[in-house]
Formats: C-alpha cells, sequence, structure tokens
C-alpha cells in the first residue's frame, strides 16, 4: 500500500489485518483449549482457522491430535494426510497414520504408510518397530487366508491362533481371528466348537454377517433348524 496506495486496496487491506489479527486470536483460543484438554471447542476453533489457513500443516496436526483425543481417529487421518504432504519429509505423520490404522484394524494401510515413514527415514526408530509388528502380522493373517482356499482349515485355525498371540493388545484382530476360526470350524464339520467360537464373536458384534453365517452352517450340521 506504501508503494501505491488506492481507496479500494486501503480497504481490501483493512480487511485482511482485521481477519488476520481474528484468525491469531482464534489461534490461541485453540492453543488454550488444546492445554486445558478441551478438544471439542479446539476442534471448532481450529475448523474456522483451517477454513482460511488451508495449508497449515502444524494446524492440521493438531487438530489431527484432537481427534485422536476425543475417539476419532477416522477424521484424523485425513488432516494427518494433508499434513504428510503439506511438511516435507513428515515421517511423524505417516507413523501417526499408520497406528491409526493398525489400531482399527487395517494391518494393510498400515503396513502400506510405515514403508512411506522408512522410504524417508530408514533409521526411524519407531516406525521400524511397527513396521515389523505390522509385517508379522500381515504376513500370517495372509497366510492363514491362503490355507483356508486351500480347504486346509487345522492349519488355518493354528495360523489365526499365531495372530491372536502376536497382536493381543488390540482387541480387533482377536475378534476377527476368532470370526475366521468359526469359518475354519464349521467348514472342517467340527459345529460345536464353531457354534460355541461364533457366539462369542457375536456377543462382541451382534451384527457380525460372517459369524451368523457360519453358525447357522454350524447349526445346520446339528439338525438345529429353528436355531
Amino acid at each position: 500500500l506504501k508503494s501505491n496506495p488506492s481507496n479500494n486496496e486501503e480497504k481490501e487491506a483493512q480487511t485482511q489485518l482485521t481477519k488476520s489479527d481474528e484468525l491469531q486470536r482464534l489461534h490461541s483460543q485453540a492453543l488454550s483449549a488444546y492445554q486445558q484438554e478441551d478438544y471439542g471447542t479446539a476442534i471448532s476453533l481450529l475448523d474456522e482457522i483451517l477454513a482460511v489457513c488451508v495449508w497449515d500443516a502444524e494446524l492440521r496436526e493438531l487438530r489431527a491430535e484432537c481427534y485422536i483425543k476425543e475417539g476419532e481417529p477416522s477424521k484424523a487421518i485425513s488432516d494427518l494426510k494433508a499434513a504428510a504432504k503439506l511438511k516435507n519429509d513428515n515421517t511423524e505423520a505417516f507413523y501417526k497414520i499408520s497406528r491409526i490404522y493398525y489400531q482399527l484394524g487395517d494391518h494393510e494401510l498400515s503396513l502400506s504408510e510405515v514403508r512411506e515413514c522408512l522410504k524417508l527415514d530408514q533409521d526411524h526408530k519407531q516406525c521400524f518397530s511397527l513396521y515389523k509388528q505390522v509385517k508379522k502380522l500381515n504376513k500370517q493373517i495372509e497366510s492363514a487366508e491362503e490355507f483356508i482356499r486351500e480347504g486346509r482349515y487345522e492349519d488355518a485355525i493354528s495360523k489365526y491362533e499365531s495372530v491372536m498371540k502376536t497382536e493381543p493388545e488390540v482387541p480387533v484382530y482377536a475378534t476377527r481371528a476368532k470370526e475366521r476360526i468359526c469359518h475354519c470350524l464349521s467348514k472342517n464339520q467340527q459345529a460345536t466348537e464353531a457354534i460355541k467360537l461364533c457366539t462369542e464373536v457375536l456377543q462382541l458384534e451382534p451384527t457380525n454377517v460372517n459369524a451368523l453365517k457360519d453358525r447357522a452352517e454350524a447349526y445346520l450340521l446339528e439338525d438345529l433348524y429353528e436355531e
């Protein structure tokens, strides 16, 4: 404006300055809310700022952190993916995305994201540790599914039992393993065991279609037609 003053531009500049001051105020409030663990308020304030400052990686990472704290990991993923693109060599974002996918039970996507982290830094300790865990689990699940395709149900059961030992901390993997073991037992004509295990799965996930189908097959083997 100093180099080229005009009324129109001055008005525009004043508007931008006012907006800038407002965004800085919102930023301070968002940080304060985050520090006070009021994550819902922090998200609302960050939404307003990011509507204007679309390309700010740090703000996206902060909002992702709030989503994680609020128990909304899926929403955190989109912010972290944006942050990974916006900031060079953002190993931390790839690590967090991989961990979220892993906790959600999506081991394949988790493996893909942690590999991106290691491409940027092959000595990244957290990523390498996670990579080893996810790779081992992924291999066991792939192997178990291959056994199922080949009709080798006893081998598949044994492999899925290994999956539960490999990852005892994240419940989704145990539930999935039990669901697949029930499928194998049902296919292997071991009706009583299949019914018991499918019932366990259905107590956790009442609308699990696979477990319902496999338990139905097991009931048929036992001539329990009403069930």
